[in-house]
This record gives structure tokens, C-alpha cells and sequence, in this order.
């Protein structure tokens, strides 16, 4: 696990760099694969309206954040509250680290005299992808500690959470709001916040869990089988 959380990061920042230098191999694909997806998107009202749809409100990053709000209520109300805690450091500092770097690169979105949607902000890395990824991750993390053994549609929420991030980033490349690379490093860096997210609970939070009866709270908190 945490080799692979080295190897996205790793990756991630390679990606950074290429941006930063304006790497030519790597803007002429965004380029071209941007643009081929902008054609199709405004010859396809119907399609584009339903990625819009997809991409504005069920795969927002306010909709994934809503999402972890309701888990860290339920833990809290479950009385693991060094776990809620945990999950809403989680999100803060996934939202600081994505607005550190699209302010630190300051790459512009592309750019289309016929858009088909319109975003704001720096475009590297992308805010949906990163934040669907955290969201997602950490999500079915917290439902494997409890549930997934027991709980028969864990495949159907596994498969959910994986459509919803693949989803998302087809959706903001479609829409003509991000290049390709800014989709692919906020899914690493997504992906390497997640595992450093459990790699220090599972060293540093799980001592407090909730209260019950003697061995519960380690089972629960902090260990899969």
C-alpha cells in the first residue's frame, strides 16, 4: 500500500513538472483529444446536457463533500469520533492541496469560441477528479471497516464509487473544462491521499473508538480481514 501511494505521487509530480514546462508531447495530445471531444459536444446537445448534469450536480465536488459530511455525522453519532475526525481532515486537506497547486501551476483551462459549459479557477489539477477520488475512496474504506462482510451490495457501492470517478473525469474533458492531464493528476493525487489518509489512521487514530465492548473498537476501527 504504500508503495503505491510513492508511485502516484511520484507520478503526479512528473505530471506536474511536464505541465509546468509545457512539455510539447503532452499538450499536443490534451490538445488534440480536448478538441475532438469539443466537436462531439456541440454536435450532441443531448449527450452534453446529460454530462453536464453529471458533471455539475452528481459528481460535483459540493455533492462528494456532502457525501463525507453524512459519513463523519454517522460515525460521530456512532461515537467513533477520532474516525470523523479523521475523514474531515481528510477532505480539508484535499481541498488545500488542490487549490495550492492550481494556484502554484496557474495553467488556463482550454478555450473555445462555441463552450458548452464554463468553469472557474486554474485548470491542473482537476477539483472534480481529485475530489471524487478522496471522496470515493475514503468512503468505501469506511464501509469495508464495517460492513463488508455482512452487507451483500457492497460489489454494487464498490462499482458505484469506481464509475462515479472514471465518470467524472470523462465528463470534465467532455465538457471542454479541463485538458486530459488535469483529470489524470487529480486522480493520482486523489488516489495518494486516500492510502496516506488510511496508512495513518491505521498507525495513529484508531487507539479511540467507540465505546463498547472490549475488542470492538480495534476490530472496527482499524483492522480488515
Amino acid at each position: 500500500m504504500r508503495s503505491s501511494a510513492v508511485v502516484s505521487a511520484a507520478l503526479a509530480v512528473l505530471l506536474l513538472v511536464l505541465v509546468a514546462v509545457g512539455w510539447p508531447p503532452l499538450l499536443s495530445l490534451d490538445r488534440s483529444v480536448t478538441e475532438e471531444l469539443h466537436r462531439s459536444a456541440v454536435a450532441e446537445p443531448g449527450f452534453t446536457q446529460l454530462n453536464r448534469i453529471l458533471s455539475d450536480w452528481v459528481w460535483d465536488p459540493w455533492t462528494m463533500r456532502a457525501l463525507i459530511a453524512v459519513a463523519v455525522v454517522v460515525l460521530w453519532w456512532r461515537r467513533e469520533r477520532r474516525l470523523a475526525l479523521w475523514l474531515t481532515a481528510a477532505g480539508l486537506l484535499t481541498a488545500a492541496v488542490q487549490q495550492g497547486m492550481k494556484w502554484a501551476v496557474g495553467r488556463e483551462r482550454p478555450d473555445w469560441p462555441d463552450p458548452v459549459d464554463s468553469a472557474q479557477y486554474a485548470s491542473f489539477p482537476s477539483g472534480h477528479a481529485m475530489t471524487a477520488t478522496v471522496s470515493c475512496g475514503l468512503l468505501l474504506w469506511v464501509l469495508a471497516l464495517h460492513w463488508r462482510e455482512s452487507w451483500r451490495g457492497w460489489s454494487v457501492i464498490a462499482v458505484a464509487a469506481l464509475v462515479s470517478v472514471l465518470g467524472v473525469g470523462w465528463t470534465r474533458v467532455y465538457l471542454g473544462v479541463h485538458w486530459p492531464s488535469d483529470v489524470v493528476a487529480g486522480w493520482l493525487l486523489g488516489y495518494c491521499l486516500v492510502i496516506v489518509s488510511i496508512i495513518t489512521f491505521r498507525a495513529y487514530g484508531r487507539g479511540a473508538g467507540r465505546a463498547g465492548p472490549p475488542g470492538t473498537g480495534r476490530r472496527r476501527m482499524g483492522e480488515t480481514r
